[in-house]
């Protein structure tokens, strides 16, 4: 664990420290769009936050080559080179597109490419554990088309949620932690070395959206851009496609006499086939209704609108910060309660936990208003729009007379103060 750690405080810090020196070669490299119709911010802002992003995805990776238990993943697997393959190819991809604009078609054979390169270096999905079936051995074809379409919607799930300052990093990390929970209970509670690179992948992941939050928060100084977005998505799915098609199953020797404790018991082999759908969950249903909203109108499904899930948060009354933390909340609860449901199977505690947190959620989406107040004593710890409002103190009389002055100076000062602000405005 403390390896993992060192690798995504080296991930975050080394994002962190980047991140202001991108900036300034985006604004001197002219990496700043006007802004358009459907943006929501007011200012133009550099793009090409993905730089630094990469940097600290080979930084975290370079350190954790070095350590004793995470160097292994190195010496055993290809996976990491494999993923640093596409990922590089990938943010190539993206920075051209932060700074000249690409075709959507054009991008979209680009990322089938990055998937393909991963595929050849070995990181791909060998089998499926399929409940009621068992493990269904893939040939080279299905493997590969699979991994293909897995790391492309991921990306283009993470892409189409990247709206708010925030957003899309926030909403990837808490992702990535769910993950990494999960990979590292496979990976030291079975002691199987084949969940090692997932769980690596997912403590970079984490690194690299941690380092580039304060960066990012609302007002956002600095855009993650396609060159951040399609690499942050990309890292994702690779997780996704390393532990699900790499873990053999019967490694977990979870098999028990009973037919019905065997089922309890394999969850944790049929999670991941559930697992990268519930971390992306969100964007990935804010992906299909714009597809299916975009077709509906007549429109190509890569036209863009207003109408993704963060905009329409906006429009019924929310706040750009409430907006983007009630995506951070809806990705938390499906994220960490697949997790919860893999640990407790039983669900007697976790299933009852998550309907009552989505009926909060719910009445925080639906009052869009509310604002909460705290009690008197407890102000200076709050920020001060959570604060009661005070009684205003009556603002002081424009005609009194300033000390020092008698009622015929204080008029006359008053006279050539209006009389010098009209021959101002004249000329």
């Amino acid at each position: 664990m403390r390896e993992y750690l060192l690798t995504l405080c080296v991930a975050a810090a080394v994002t962190y420290l980047l991140t202001g020196p991108v900036r300034k070669f985006a604004i001197v490299a002219g990496a700043v769009p006007e802004i358009r119709a459907r943006d929501v911010h007011r200012e133009p802002t550099p793009r090409l936050g993905g730089i630094a992003m990469f940097g600290g995805l080979c930084a975290g990776l370079l350190v954790a080559s070095q350590l004793t238990n995470t160097g292994d993943v190195f010496r055993l697997s290809d996976e990491p080179r494999a993923l640093l393959a596409g990922a590089g190819l990938i943010w190539l991809i993206g920075v051209l597109d932060d700074k000249w604009g690409m075709d959507a078609l054009v991008k979209l054979g680009c990322q089938m490419i990055a998937a393909g390169v991963m595929v050849l270096q070995g990181l791909t999905i060998l089998w499926l554990p399929v409940p009621t079936v068992g493990v269904v051995a893939l040939t080279p074809l299905q493997g590969t088309l699979l991994t293909v379409a897995i790391v492309v919607i991921t990306i283009n799930a993470v892409n189409f949620v990247d709206g708010l300052d925030g957003l899309a990093a926030g909403m990837v990390c808490i992702a990535a932690a769910a993950f990494f929970l999960y990979a590292y209970r496979v990976w030291y509670g079975y002691g199987i070395e084949a969940a090692a690179p997932a769980t690596l992948f997912a403590a970079v992941l984490m690194g690299m959206c941690l380092g580039f939050l304060p960066h990012n928060m609302h007002p956002a100084r600095i855009f993650m851009g396609d060159s951040g977005s399609m690499l942050l998505g990309l890292v994702l799915a690779a997780g996704a496609v390393s532990i699900t098609g790499q873990v053999d199953p019967d490694a977990m020797r979870l098999f028990t006499g009973s037919v019905r404790a065997t089922v309890h018991e394999m969850v944790p082999v049929y999670l991941p086939l559930i697992l990268p759908l519930t971390i992306i969950a969100v964007p990935f249903a804010d992906l299909v209704l714009a597809i299916v909203r975009r077709t509906w109108n007549g429109h190509s499904p890569f036209h863009a609108d207003r109408g993704h899930l963060h905009h329409r948060l906006l429009e019924i009354g929310h706040s750009h910060s409430r907006a983007v933390l009630i995506m951070y909340f809806w990705s938390a609860l499906i994220a960490f309660g697949a997790v919860a449901l893999s640990v407790r199977r039983d669900g007697y505690l976790v299933v009852p936990a998550i309907v009552l947190l989505s009926a909060i959620g719910l009445v925080v989406l639906l009052l869009p208003r509310f604002t909460p107040r705290v009690p008197g004593w407890a102000e200076r710890l709050v920020p001060p729009r959570y604060r009661r409002s005070r009684r205003r103190r009556p603002a002081a009389d424009s005609s009194a007379v300033p000390p020092g002055l008698n009622g015929a100076t204080a008029v006359g000062e008053r006279q050539r103060f209006t009389l010098r602000r009209k021959i101002d405005s004249r000329s």
